[in-house]
């Protein structure tokens, strides 16, 4: 779910190239429990704080939440409301700690190749 240039269309693509069955959603999918309850990996980036509930998400499927929002108490919460999917997704990402630990630690190791590059002036692509 969702199709912003940071996480949607590039997951897609990725998931294209691996041999997946894609669908793009967004929050204004109509129907959207439709897509989502036949879904074996959802994958939740839209920016709307737990917008994906237990009844949309199919037995057993993998539920990766890449969004993270602040509540009006200062919370944090993903798109995807882990409190009630937990009991049906077969796994799932929490928020905070699930997905944004692993984009920084991804950061840092092309931060550190890109320096090694730039030293040894070897620039591969």
């Amino acid at each position: 779910m969702g199709r912003s240039n940071i996480v949607g269309k590039p997951m897609a693509l990725m998931l294209l190239e691996r041999g997946a069955t894609v669908t793009i959603c967004t929050s204004k999918t109509l129907d959207l429990p439709q897509f989502t309850k036949n879904a074996d990996i959802l994958v939740v980036a839209i920016g709307k704080p737990r917008m994906i509930t237990a009844e949309m998400v199919k037995p057993g499927a993998v539920v990766i939440d890449v969004g993270i929002n602040r509540l009006p108490d200062g919370t944090l919460c993903g798109d995807v409301d882990y409190e009630s999917v937990k009991n049906v997704a077969g796994y799932i990402t929490p928020v905070p700690g699930g997905v944004g630990p692993m984009t920084i630690s991804m950061l840092l190791c092309n931060t550190i190749l890109a320096a090694e590059r730039a030293q040894t002036g070897i620039n591969h692509r």
